[in-house]
């Protein structure tokens, strides 16, 4: 296990490679080249883990942001070194939620709503819609079955995950795997077309 000096920068190490207790240590104690080592180290796999919730970069960042400052508040108490990349991506994706959670809860009261200008961009917003639907729509088709039909399930928003697993047929257990499957596939085939 290699010991990380404080002002010392810490040899980079690859994407996936764990970090160590040094590394730990130093970011509890705040030291600086440390955390530019390891935002450098690990900020791909938070946007990554945040993109798969949100849809803005700015709210992507919010909670990039929010997981960098829940690990430094929690450096010193994560046991196991080798959990990091586990533990920031897991805490990226439930900021995200509570960002998104955020979002739905803010209902613009009728006061605020009648001083806001009608967005002219509605008719472009909902033509762009209707192709990324058609787009979604094309790719969906090219999914195995169940895929398919758990994806068209989830956009329609079931009630819960027993009352799509009764629906489908396919146990609980099933639909988490299957429903990842199906979104990286759809990744792979939406991403290009979206840039």
């Amino acid at each position: 296990m290699s010991v990380l000096h404080l002002g010392e920068a810490p040899a980079e190490a690859p994407f996936g490679a764990p970090a160590d207790r040094g590394l730990l240590t130093a970011l509890a104690a705040g030291d600086e080249a440390t955390w530019h080592t390891t935002v450098r180290r690990y900020e791909s796999l938070l946007r990554s883990a945040a993109r798969v919730v949100l849809r803005s970069d700015a709210d992507i960042d919010e909670a990039v942001q929010r997981t960098w400052v829940l690990l430094l508040r929690n450096a010193d108490r994560i046991n196991d070194p080798q959990c990091l990349p586990g533990w920031l991506s897991t805490t990226a994706r439930r900021e995200a939620l509570s960002i998104l959670r955020g979002q739905q809860r803010a209902i613009p009261s009728e006061d605020v709503a009648d001083r806001v200008a009608p967005d002219e961009t509605d008719v472009a917003t909902a033509l762009m819609d209707d192709e990324l639907r058609r787009a979604l729509d094309q790719a969906v088709d090219t999914l195995p079955l169940s895929q398919g039909l758990i994806v068209r399930a989830l956009l329609r928003e079931p009630a819960s995950y027993d009352a799509l697993s009764q629906e489908l047929g396919i146990p609980r257990g099933s639909l988490g795997p299957l429903r990842g499957r199906a979104v990286r596939a759809l990744r792979a085939q939406l991403m290009p077309s979206l840039r």
